[in-house]
């Protein structure tokens, strides 16, 4: 009996082709789950059910032993933890459809069956419930997508005949089919396939591939990082559809496969392609952007990093993510703008992007180097404000750095937060610290020598010895005399 009920926003979603994640996608993940993932107590004894079954006979016996309803709902999810069980699973499907359902399966439950099948490589069952579908007109193009996913992941699989047949089953080879078959060739690292089945379609169907069908076959040149194909494409691209300015996954694949070869010339050649789409009004996105942002960073082109920050993210609107912000802190610091690296977190705060350890660490780095100590000494309390703690590195420069120039307060909270907080290296910073105090702040030092022993940090002998010559000058020895017996009991 056919099955007329609407299909899912899913099923119609996955009809629609695209490289920004529209395409026509199996139902199925990448890495399938098991039966012991499922929430519902239900569908685990179904699935634990289908594992265990050595044949159909005993796994009907088995099914109906369990005396449990199922809805059309349960099918689908028994189905969608049973990849690994494809026969198993067929037989549920039909158990289910006769016992419960009156053979009304959801047009989902039908292509879950097809891809369980085509994900298995049983290419003749798969068929054979193709041609069910087409008997019930339950078939779509989410069951080609379906179908062309299998075929191209399969050695020797032809998903191009699959779509040259689709006739057959009532189905039309429109640029949506096309597209769904060249993102199927691409995610199996078919590129020179997708590329061969342009032409074919066309002859054989008269479809005309559409700006996104090319942008899935860059995306393909971008994944097998092949930018000699990529420029083939993208002139072939220019030839068909023009420029378009919608058409940024296009451009963004392109260029980021440019910028990130391994050729001298990447980052130029790539440079002068976007001169070309700026000025016919279009763009590349975020991915191109952020590698663009790398390769000028290692090239040392450090003016155009900015002059290229400035231009997507002044100009075009772009909002860049934290690593985009990390990387233009780098490209400032190189440049010894250390004065202008909190302005990036003020952005970064405005835009909603929050920084984490690492780029608080690399901003107060750069601080650090820069001798920016009130910028430093701020970011260094936003950090243990926030729990996001400084590396052992940026710890021992901000203590060396502000005790060198006798900022003892910032010094000693520095140590008060690493001590805290367990933050090394605490050996070497504790006898730094009172190396450093004990010529203007000798009782200070006095007092963080007890606290390091009293807390087992290593006093050095070297540092006690320093303390006894200060501490003799003014006749204050038994107070040496006090630390070294702690000292030695330690």
């Amino acid at each position: 009996m056919s099955d007329h009920r609407a299909k899912r926003p899913s099923d119609a979603a996955a009809a629609a082709a695209s490289p920004a994640g529209k395409r026509a996608r199996a139902p199925s993940a990448p890495e399938f789950p098991t039966y012991k993932d499922a929430k519902e107590h239900k569908i685990q004894i179904f699935g634990e059910i289908l594992a265990s079954a050595s044949a159909a006979a005993d796994l009907d016996a088995e099914l109906d032993k369990a005396k449990v309803g199922v809805t059309t709902d349960d099918v689908e999810k028994v189905l969608r933890f049973s990849y690994a069980h494809p026969r198993a699973a067929v037989a549920f499907f039909r158990w289910a459809g006769h016992k419960h359902l009156g053979h009304e399966h959801s047009p989902y439950s039908w292509n879950l069956v097809v891809d369980i099948l085509g994900k298995n490589r049983l290419f003749e069952p798969m068929w054979d419930t193709v041609r069910s579908m087409h008997s019930q007109r339950l078939l779509s193009l989410a069951t080609f997508a379906s179908v062309f996913s299998s075929l191209a992941a399969s050695p020797g699989g032809n998903p191009l005949k699959a779509f040259v047949d689709m006739p057959r089953y009532g189905m039309t080879r429109d640029t949506p089919a096309l597209n769904s078959l060249l993102s199927a060739l691409c995610r199996a690292n078919r590129l020179d396939d997708a590329r061969a089945a342009i032409p074919v379609a066309r002859a054989e169907a008269g479809t005309r591939p559409d700006a996104d069908s090319y942008a899935i076959i860059l995306e393909g040149c971008e994944a097998a990082a092949d930018s000699r194909v990529a420029r083939e494409v993208f002139d072939e691209m220019v030839r068909a559809v023009g420029f378009d300015p919608d058409n940024v996954p296009a451009y963004d694949s392109f260029l980021t496969t440019l910028v990130s070869s391994d050729s001298p010339t990447a980052l130029r050649e790539a440079m002068q392609y976007l001169a070309v789409l700026s000025k016919r009004r279009c763009s590349p996105g975020e991915k191109f952007f952020r590698a663009a942002l790398v390769a000028h960073l290692e090239a040392r082109e450090l003016r155009d990093a900015v002059a290229l920050w400035d231009d997507f993210v002044g100009h075009r609107g772009l909002i860049p993510d934290m690593e985009m912000y990390n990387t233009m802190i780098m490209v400032q610091d190189s440049l010894g703008h250390a004065e202008v690296i909190v302005e990036y977190l003020d952005d970064m705060a405005f835009n909603g992007v929050f920084p984490d350890a690492s780029t608080y660490n690399l901003v107060l780095r750069v601080l650090l180097k820069g001798r920016k100590l009130r910028e430093a000494a701020a970011i260094f309390s936003e950090m243990v404000k926030n729990e996001l703690w400084p590396n052992e590195e940026n710890c021992s420069l901000a203590l060396r750095m502000f005790l060198d120039t006798r900022d003892w307060e910032m010094g000693i909270k520095i140590w008060n937060s690493m001590v805290e907080n367990g933050l090394p290296p605490l050996e070497e910073s504790g006898n730094m610290l009172v190396s450093k105090l004990r010529d203007d702040r000798l009782p200070e030092a006095c007092k963080y020598a007890e606290d390091m022993i009293d807390r087992g940090i290593k006093l050095s002998s070297s540092t006690l010895s320093k303390l006894k010559q200060c501490l003799q000058k003014i006749n204050k020895g038994d107070i040496h005399d006090h630390l070294l017996r702690k000292w030695k009991a330690r």
